[in-house]
């Protein structure tokens, strides 16, 4: 090892040096697993961990949810009685960024009360692929505006010779869809569901990692491109000047790439604000509108649209409270069996006093 070398009558030996670290003479806890210290441990781990299970069961099943796959059942409204679906126009079009209008009757059989959510989900999409994750650029995202993007967005990186804003292949593959509620009233009325497009990115991301470059948005923007995939512009992602640009939140929830191939991301909050929708959605009937305009077959995915409220834990996961179950289970099973083991088999403090070590072999 450089740096242990002893020298020794002018001889270098390497040897280590006799210090207690080097040596491994240094004091160390040496526990002694027996089974008056692993049997409760067991136990403790058993009693635990179900209680804590069946309590996060409990808060996921409170929680009230409805999902809609709309991929290959939303159909063409402007061609009634054609039964043509929208994933099929899209499918069948040679132009960029059409946009297919349908519409999902859908009834919710009980109240949503409290806060609720609305959720976009995608399936088969690996967000996670390295090329893709890093697919980016920070500085530019933080509204430095450079000629020269990073590299890493190739081959997002410029557009008929102006630089992409905001460039590499998350920002271009941005979730498209618009999708709006009504609630059909017993009395016969609609009321269309008030959505908040604000309030669904993580405020850490909104005011960290994200940032406008100053002055009017548009201006700084002329001389850079949107992304090859938008039918928008960038300063025109929102009316709401705090909610446009790099600032914008659906930017933001899309750019937090997930960890796997089947996840959801927020898209809006519904405002509890107005009076026939301050305790939530009702009972009833709905209809789901949507601008169809991201495609999912190239890639043998699907879209989905969440309805869901949340508890102190989330939203629903019935994942979390099974496995503590789970775990909890097997360990007390696991000290039942071990209990009767020693109780069965193991020695006596006398008979281990009175072993002799020694074995003479003749």
């Amino acid at each position: 090892m450089p740096g242990s070398d002893v020298v020794e009558n002018n001889v270098k030996s390497k040897r280590p040096s006799g210090s207690a670290f080097k040596q491994q003479r240094l004091p160390a806890w040496q526990p002694m697993l027996t089974a008056g210290t692993v049997l409760p441990s067991f136990f403790i781990i058993g009693i635990a961990f179900i209680p804590v299970g069946i309590g996060l069961l409990i808060f996921s099943g409170n929680v009230s949810e409805h999902v809609i796959d709309y991929t290959y059942d939303c159909y063409d409204i402007t061609r009634p009685g054609e039964n043509i679906t929208c994933d099929s126009v899209l499918k069948a079009s040679t132009m960029k960024n059409i946009t297919c209008k349908c519409k999902i009757d859908f009834t919710l059989t009980k109240d949503f009360p409290g806060e609720v959510y609305m959720y976009y989900g995608l399936t088969n999409f690996y967000q996670n692929h390295r090329r893709y994750v890093k697919s980016r650029d920070d500085d530019q995202l933080l509204g430095h505006l450079s000629k020269d993007p990073s590299s890493d967005c190739d081959p997002f990186l410029k557009n008929n010779g102006l630089p992409i804003a905001p460039c590499g292949a998350i920002a271009n593959s941005l979730f498209n869809d618009t999708l709006n509620i009504t609630w059909h009233n017993n009395d016969g009325s609609d009321y269309p569901v008030p959505l908040l497009r604000t309030g669904i990115a993580w405020t850490s991301d909104k005011e960290i990692k994200f940032a406008n470059p100053g002055g009017d948005l548009k201006t700084a923007l002329q001389n850079f491109s949107k992304p090859i995939a938008w039918s928008k512009e960038l300063y025109e992602l929102d009316d709401d000047p705090t909610n446009n640009g790099f600032q914008n939140e659906d930017l933001i929830v899309w750019m937090r790439t997930a960890a796997l191939p089947n996840f959801r991301k927020l898209y809006r909050r519904i405002n509890n604000a107005v009076k026939m929708f301050d305790n939530g959605l009702k009972q009833g009937n709905y209809t789901l509108f949507v601008d169809y305009q991201y495609p999912v077959t190239a890639f043998d995915g699907r879209k989905l649209m969440i309805l869901s409220t949340t508890s102190i834990i989330g939203g629903k996961n019935p994942f979390l409270g099974i496995a503590y179950i789970v775990v909890g289970s097997v360990c007390f099973v696991l000290g039942v069996v071990l209990l009767i083991i020693h109780i069965k088999y193991a020695k006596n403090t006398t008979e281990m006093i009175n072993v002799n070590p020694r074995t003479s072999y003749t």
